[in-house]
This record gives C-alpha cells, structure tokens and sequence, in this order.
C-alpha cells in the first residue's frame, strides 16, 4: 500500500519525469523530424466518384466564414481548412502542438490555477497559404466536394473549354499537404503559391523553398515551408512566391512543424530541433514524386483505416441526392418528416473523418482539433477534461479507429510526470478550496483544462483524473490487450493513489461511507461533499484498478484495499424531492434542471454501474426523469450526450430526436451543423466551432445499433424507425474484445458476424433472443437471431 503521508519529492518526480518521458518519446507522438520514404503502391485505388461517400458544394467557401465553410483536411498532426476559390484559394495550416503557454504552475491568490493565453496558452494557426490563379475567373459548372472515402477534398470547373480540377490532401506517410492542379482539353495554370504569416513573421526564400517561421515566448521554433513542381511549363521562385508558368500540371507541396516533443524531462521542447530545416526537406522530398504515386500513397493508407467500417442505413428519396450538403440539411429540418438515411449515415463517416484525419502519431483532439480560423479560439482551443475530451474519443473504439486512441493514450503518458509533480506540490494549498482535507495527497490531478506542456489551467477538477481513465479503460475492453494495459497501468495507478489520499468519511443514513471531499457537480450548483459525479467516477477508476491489477499480477494486496475502499463508497439513490437521480448528497435541486451536463449520469453513460437488465427499476426510472428534466434541446455535444443515454434506455425516439436536434442547419448564430457540418456552439452574437458533438452524435448513433459491455452484446437496441426498414453496418466496435458486422430488415436483425479481437466468451442478444458464445481471438461466428 502506498504511504500517502510522504510522497516523492519535486526532484523525485522530474527524474521519474525524464526516464519515463523518453520512453514514451520512442512510442507516441512522432517528433516533427526527417524520415525515410514510404512505400510507394503502383496506382492509386480509388473508390469510383458513383460509390464515394462525398459531401459537395456548387460555390467556393467564402474567407470570412471559412470555420463554417470550409473543408477540413489533416493526418493527424497537421491540418488545415481549404477554400476551393478557384481564383484565389487558400489553406488556413495547423498544427497541432502549436502552442502558447507552458506549465503554468503559479498558483492564483485562490489557489486556482491562471488561465490565460500566456500563462496556460492557447492553440494557434502555423500559417496561411495563399493559391493565386488570375486568370481563373468566370469559371461555369463549378462543384467543391469532400470525398470522405479517399480522404480528399476537391474543386472542378470549367473555363475556356478545358476542365480544370484541383485535389487537396494531407499524406499521413509523406508528412505533407498535396495541392495538385489537374486539367483536360488544352487548359494551363499561370500563378503562384505563397505563405502569409498570422503574427507579423514574413515569409524568406532559398533553394526553390518558400518558408515561413518564428519562435514563441515559451522557446516554441516553429516552420511552415512550400515548394511546387510543374508539367509543360516553368516553376520558379520569385521574391517570396513560388510561381509557375504555362503549366499542364501542378503538384504544390507544403509542410510545416515546430520544436515541440512529448518529454517532459525536456519541458516539451527539443532545444537543437530545426524546424524550418525538416519543413524544407519534406516539401521538396515530396516534390521529387510524381503526382500519382503521392496519391496513391495517401489512398492507400486513408482508405486502410476508413474501410474498417461500412454504414448503410437505408435509402434516401430520390429528389434529396440531388442537393448539394447544406441545401440537404436545411429540407431535412424543414421536413422533418422524410428521413434522409444517406445522409444521415454520411454525418457518421464524416465523424470517421475527423477522428482519422485529427488523431494519429499527434496529439489528440482537442476542442476543435486541427481547424482554426484564427489565432484567438474560444477557450484557446484547449483540452476541457469534464466531457469535451472524453467524448471526442467515444467514437474511435465504436467505430473500427483503434489505432485513432492512441493519441489520447500518448497524450496522458506523456503528461503524467508533470501532472504528478504539479499535483504533488500545489494540490493540497490551503488555498485551494478543492484541496483533500485529509492532509494526504498522492498520484495525480488536472485542472478543468490542460495544455500540452504538462499544464493545466481554470480550477482544479478532481474527477478529471478518473474520467480520463474511463476512457483509457474503456480502450482496453475495445482491444483485450494486456501490453496495452501495462502502458496505462501507472496512469490508473496514480489516479487511484490520488483518490485514496483524497476520500473523506461521512455517516449518511446511520452509515459511514467514503465521499468525496469538496469539489464541484460539472459545470454547476455549489460545491459540497459527494457528488455523484465524483462517486461514480471513483467507482468506475477503482473498479478497473483492481481489475487491471489481477490481469497484469501488479499490486494484488494494494488492489484487495482498493477494493474495500470501493466497496465502502456512497452512491447515488434517487431523490426522494425531484424523482431523479441525485445529482448531490442532498435530495434538492441545487442547479439548473435544464442544465447542458449530465455529470450524475456518468455512471449510466459513459459508465456501466447502472444498466437497464441489472440495476433496480426505481434507479433506471429516476436516470430517466432527470434525462426529461434536462430536456431535448442544448449545445451539440450535450445533446450527444442525451441521445447515447436515450438509446442505453432503448428509447429510440428520443435518442434519434436528439441527433436530429445536432443535425439541424446552425443559422442566425445558432447551435447546430454548418454547411461544413462542424458543429456550431452558439455564443449569442456569434457561433464557434467544437469539435465533440461531431464525434460524440455519431458515437451515439452506434450506441443505437449495438450496446456493448464485458459479457454482453446487444444487437439494435434503440434503432430508430427512420433506418429500421433496411439497413447494414460492418465494422463495430464492441466492448468484450469483439467487432460486429449486422444487417436488418424490417427492425429485425437478419445477419449477425461476430470476430473476436481479444475476447473469449460474451452473450448475444436481440430481443428476447439470446445466444452465449465462444471464440478464440481471430475466430468469428455468424448468428442470425430469432
């Protein structure tokens, strides 16, 4: 058992830091630095314009609403948003450890932690690249289009009898955007390329190179560079513009990066890194290649990940596939009475998308993940710990993105030694309102906001350790691999140490049961002892420490404490006031009922201490009276959050009422989907982009097709009228070590395939149907329920 009374020292902590930190270097995220060559396959396999999954457009997206216009592209450590103005287009670069900030660990007179753009940082744009074409004006029959089975976004028209086409990607093994400008019947380019700095950096040129740089206040280097190649006529670099003349054909590359690593023993920071110098060698490395091997590059390893998963939830009307996207989302809003079923399975896979395009080899999504506007986002952009983090990766698992996990995974081993030290040294202030009463104070705690230099920011939020490994756990049961779990294993540990130097004794009813010490019921109501929120959480973190603890054969006797400890916590009953589960120890209601978080229900959802077959009906029904208290309508992501804890009810009206409330066009500064199909969260005057409603609404729409947990898979729970009348999905994740493929007809499952990754044994239901199982791991077995 741990000595909570004498925790490591700060100097303890940060050798711990180093030995760990450069391990995880090895392994996670992937320094911005030269590599070799990639496979290059002989053609590119594309998926037919007639089979691609695509969204389109019949205008370019207009510069000043380019976060709602736009079209997203990115492999996970760079991105950026693409215009498609075939006369002046645009590229608005990220990438993603482009940060402001640093540790920030001066505590505020209230024993809070800052949260401004110095201190805590924020999250801003590496540049913007500018595509000039002046003689590409008047253009007819124009059509932008993101054609999310091949990972590309492209623009065609016509102008002077050629047909002109340009494809814009981000290679995940050539590190790089692709600007490649394509025409038929005697067309020719004649412009330019260039950077455009967003904090006064002036683009320089050298060696057939464009680049573009600085270094922030914190000692951040960072680089975006271009280049082109071009076919039947001349590429130069004039000035500070990469220009080309008379061109057939034009291939522009750019890259860009900076000094940041996931080490924390280095602050984060590679001090001899060269940015500039890597940006340079990558673009004209990349310019080498011919045009279709780079493509095919790309396609093959895009199309690896997004095959993975297939959605057909029946078929549209004939008059809506005609309509470009955002003409599609306003009539099915104003006809809520005709599902559009194509579409709504394209919401989906753009999900997939965003989750493959925002998370790989980087860091992991933040609150609007690769795409900025600007360099001032709200809330910087950061990671918000009580449900916007958590929920961008619900969908990863679900949706057949394993390998898409790992940046969260990384991103947590990478911070830890810096968040235990932190934790170590300034938790138990007495400032601190949030502080353990108990004196003790052990493993590790975040604020309600972290950056990537180890920092956190706002207020300290002592569930947010327990949450994140709910997610890290969760991960486990998707995958049922063991060195998996050894990799988190000290992450659950510290978080489990922090919680039993943290629980405090209440008598509550004639009993003494262990409850949280002060803390907060996200994001209202007062502070008091016992939040739901909290007890749950801690009952879900010491639940899989114990577990994991008898799968890896670590720490059996502190394990058997923990388990006591878990045994002897207070958990929540319904309010004998309000009918609902309580949200507080006390039974009224001391917040808002319509409030944007479910913080009581993570115990139902993403949690499964509460499930409909197991937990007492007085319990299930006051889950549900309080989901009716909240109501049908809030901010994209909450309502992500009701729709997936309506279909764990089986309600499927309500939970497809709620995505549809997400899927509604964001007009006159309100929540919704833009043309783009971000997610709009309005702020009054204005609307901004977060990226967790796009990836949590179509974790919820999984969660109608199939609930999962250890031992139970259940085939369309919640499958709403709109898909029952014929539908196939492949490729779902399900928790147990499983991957289901289903098909339906009439509301009925006519084909089941189950494969196991990992898992051995679970029950299968559909209905009053069921069927145990048994595989070995790669085995499958096919069941048609009846």
């Amino acid at each position: 058992m741990s000595d909570f009374s004498a925790p490591p020292s700060r100097r303890t902590f940060l050798k711990l830091g180093g030995a760990v930190g450069a391990g995880f270097a090895l392994n996670g995220l992937r320094p911005f630095t030269a590599q070799a060559e990639p496979a290059r396959p002989p053609v590119a396999d594309l998926v037919p314009d007639t089979a691609a999954t695509t969204l389109w457009y019949p205008a370019p997206a207009a510069e000043d609403h380019v976060i709602e216009q736009a079209l997203p592209i990115g492999n996970g450590r760079i991105g950026g948003l693409v215009g498609g103005d075939p006369a002046a287009d645009y590229l608005y670069f990220t990438d993603s450890s482009l940060w402001s900030g640093g540790l920030n660990d001066q505590l505020q007179s209230d024993g809070q932690l800052p949260y401004g753009r110095d201190d805590f940082g924020s999250f801003g744009l590496l540049a913007k690249v500018r595509l000039k074409l002046p003689a590409h004006t008047g253009v007819r029959d124009y059509r932008r289009t993101l054609d999310l089975s091949n990972g590309l976004v492209t623009a065609t028209y016509g102008l002077r009898g050629a047909k002109y086409r340009r494809e814009v990607y981000t290679s995940h093994p050539d590190d790089v955007v692709v600007i490649h400008l394509t025409q038929q019947g005697g067309g020719s380019y004649t412009g330019s390329v260039t950077l455009e700095g967003t904090r006064g950096e002036q683009p320089t040129a050298g060696a057939g190179v464009v680049s573009l740089g600085g270094t922030f206040a914190n000692s951040l280097k960072y680089s975006t560079a271009v280049t082109a190649a071009g076919e039947g006529g001349q590429v130069a670099v004039s000035g500070t513009e990469v220009t080309f003349t008379g061109c057939s054909e034009v291939v522009i590359v750019v890259c860009g990066g900076t000094s940041y690593v996931p080490d924390a023993a280095r602050k984060y920071l590679d001090a001899a890194a060269d940015p500039a110098a890597v940006a340079a060698g990558k673009v004209t490395a990349a310019a080498a290649v011919s045009a279709t091997a780079l493509l095919a590059t790309h396609v093959k390893d895009y199309r690896g990940l997004y095959d993975r998963m297939s959605v057909n939830l029946g078929s549209s009307p004939k008059n809506r596939s005609g309509l470009d996207s955002w003409s599609r989302l306003a009539v099915r809003y104003t006809d809520p009475g005709t599902p559009d079923p194509e579409l709504e399975a394209s919401y989906l896979q753009f999900g997939r998308y965003l989750t493959i395009t925002g998370s790989r080899d980087g860091l992991p999504i933040s609150l609007q993940g690769l795409w900025l506007s600007n360099n001032s986002p709200d809330w910087y952009s950061d990671y918000h710990t009580d449900i916007n983090l958590e929920m961008n990766y619900w969908l990863a698992d679900r949706a057949g993105l394993k390998e898409c996990f790992d940046a969260l995974v990384d991103y947590c081993l990478a911070q830890l030694p810096a968040w235990s030290d932190t934790t170590q040294r300034l938790f138990n202030d007495p400032r601190n309102r949030f502080r353990n009463s108990t004196g003790k104070i052990a493993g590790w705690a975040i604020a309600f906001s972290t950056n990537i230099y180890g920092g956190s920011g706002w207020a300290w939020h002592p569930a947010g350790n327990a949450w994140l490994c709910n997610n890290l756990w969760n991960h486990y049961e998707y995958t049922r691999d063991a060195a998996y779990l050894a990799k988190v294993y000290p992450v659950l540990k510290g978080a489990t140490e922090f919680w039993a130097a943290r629980l405090i004794t209440r008598t509550i009813d004639g009993e003494d049961y262990l409850v949280s010490d002060t803390d907060w019921s996200p994001e209202h109501g007062p502070d008091a002892v016992g939040n739901s929120y909290s007890q749950e959480l801690v009952h879900d973190l010491f639940g899989h420490f114990t577990q994991a603890t008898e799968i890896l054969g670590r720490d059996t006797a502190y394990g058997k404490t923990i388990t006591g400890m878990r045994d002897r916590l207070h958990l929540p009953t319904v309010s004998p006031v309000t009918g609902w589960l309580q949200e507080w120890l006390s039974p009224e209601n001391l917040g808002e009922t319509t409030h944007r978080h479910l913080s009581p229900l993570v115990g139902f959802f993403p949690g499964d201490r509460i499930t409909t077959d197991t937990a007492p009906a007085d319990l299930i029904e006051g889950v549900r009276k309080l989901l009716i208290a909240r109501g049908m309508d809030t901010f994209g992501w909450g309502c992500a959050w009701r729709s997936a804890c309506w279909a764990r009810l089986k309600d499927a009206d309500r939970a497809y009422q709620l995505f549809l409330t997400v899927l509604r066009p964001s007009v006159n500064n309100g929540n919704g989907t833009a043309a783009n199909f971000f997610d709009m969260y309005s702020q009054g005057s204005y609307t901004i982009f977060q990226i967790d409603a796009n990836l949590g609404a179509p974790a919820a729409m999984l969660e109608m097709l199939l609930y999962s947990r250890p031992g139970v898979i259940e085939f369309l729970p919640a499958l709403p009228k709109a898909w029952a009348d014929t539908g196939r999905v492949t490729g779902i994740g399900a928790r147990g070590g499983f991957e289901v493929d289903l098909e339906w007809r009439h509301g009925k499952v006519t084909k089941a395939v189950v494969r196991s990754v990992g898992g051995t044994e679970t029950e299968l239901r559909a209905g009053s149907w069921r069927k145990t199982i048994r595989l070995r791991p790669n085995e499958s077995v096919t069941v048609t329920p009846h």
